[in-house]
C-alpha cells in the first residue's frame, strides 16, 4: 500500500525551524515592549486578586448577595449563590477560588470592551465580516494548548500570558452574538429611526444594541464559560488558582482534591450563568409585558 505522497523530511524541517526562527525574532523584538504595554492590565489585575483576598469573608458574601440580587431579583439565587461560596470556603478553596475569579472577570472585562466593537464593526462593514468570521473560526477549532506556545515565546510565564491565553479563548462569543444580535433586530424599527433623521451611532445606542442586549449577554455568559475553562490550562504557565488544584491533583492522582477544585469550578460558572439568566428573563418579561 502506497504511502501519500509529501515532501521530504529535510523540507518539513526546514519549514518547521523558520516558522520557528521567524516568532523568536518577532518575540525578542517586540516582547518586552508588549510586556510593558500589558502592565496596567497586569497591575489591576492583581490588585483585584489581592482585593478579593483580603477582603473578610463576610463583607464579600455581603456584596456577592447584593450583587446577585440586583442583577437576578431572584432570592433563591442569591440563598445558593451565598451557600455555594461558604461550602467553597469550608472546603478551603477560598484564595484559589478568588484568585480565578479575578482573571475571569478581567478577562471578561477584556472581551466585552474588544468583542462588542468588533462585533458592531462586522455587523456594519461585511468586508470586515468576510476577514473576521474566519480567524473567529480558527480561534474556536485550534486546539486550546496550541495559545500557550506563541503566549509563552512572547511573554514567559505568570499572570498575563494566561490572562492573554484566556482572552483569546473566549472572545469569540462575544464578537459572534453582537454581530448576531444586532442582525436579528427589526430592519422597520431602524427605518424608523433613519425617517427621524437618526444618525447611525444614535440608532445603534437607542434602537439596535438595546434590541440587540438579550443576545449580547448570552455571548458574554459564553465568554464567561469559557474562560472558566480555559483557567485550567493556563495553570501550565503559571495562573495560580483552582485550575492549578486541578493539575495537581491529575499529576499526582489526587481525587479528593481534583473533585472538591472542580466543583469549585462548576460552583462558580452556575452562579454566573444563572445570574446572567435570571436578568435576561426579567428584561425579556418586562419588554413584553
Amino acid at each position: 500500500m502506497s504511502n501519500f505522497p509529501q515532501l521530504d523530511k529535510t523540507t518539513i524541517v526546514q519549514l518547521k525551524k523558520s516558522i520557528d526562527n521567524a516568532f523568536r525574532n518577532f518575540a525578542g523584538s517586540w516582547g518586552e515592549t508588549l510586556t510593558d504595554a500589558l502592565s496596567p492590565i497586569h497591575w489591576f489585575l492583581i490588585y483585584l486578586e489581592k482585593l478579593l483576598i483580603f477582603t473578610p469573608w463576610y463583607i464579600f458574601l455581603i456584596v456577592l448577595g447584593v450583587i446577585v440580587y440586583l442583577i437576578s431579583q431572584n432570592i433563591k439565587l442569591v440563598v445558593a449563590s451565598i451557600l455555594s461560596f461558604v461550602c467553597i470556603g469550608l472546603l478551603g478553596m477560598w484564595d484559589d477560588t478568588m484568585r480565578t475569579l479575578s482573571i475571569v472577570l478581567v478577562a471578561t472585562l477584556l472581551c466585552v470592551v474588544i468583542g462588542i466593537p468588533v462585533g458592531i464593526l462586522m455587523y456594519y462593514k461585511k468586508r470586515a465580516e468576510n476577514i473576521i468570521t474566519p480567524i473567529l473560526d480558527l480561534m474556536q477549532t485550534i486546539p486550546s494548548f496550541v495559545y500557550l506556545i506563541p503566549v509563552v515565546m512572547l511573554f514567559g510565564l505568570g499572570k498575563i500570558p494566561g490572562l492573554i491565553a484566556i482572552c483569546v479563548f473566549s472572545i469569540p462569543p462575544v464578537i459572534r452574538f453582537t454581530n448576531l444580535g444586532l442582525k436579528q433586530v427589526d430592519p422597520e424599527l431602524t427605518e424608523v429611526g433613519t425617517a427621524l433623521g437618526m444618525k447611525w451611532h444614535t440608532k445603534l445606542l437607542t434602537i439596535e444594541l438595546p434590541l440587540a442586549k438579550p443576545t449580547i449577554f448570552g455571548g458574554v455568559n459564553q465568554t464567561v464559560m469559557m474562560s472558566l475553562s480555559m483557567v485550567i490550562i493556563a495553570s501550565m504557565i503559571g495562573v495560580r488558582g483552582l485550575g492549578s488544584q486541578v493539575m495537581t491533583a491529575v499529576g499526582n492522582g489526587y481525587l479528593g482534591l481534583g473533585l472538591i477544585s472542580g466543583l469549585s469550578i462548576v460552583a462558580l460558572a452556575i452562579i454566573i450563568d444563572r445570574t446572567i439568566q435570571e436578568y435576561n428573563k426579567r428584561k425579556d418579561w418586562r419588554r413584553h409585558r
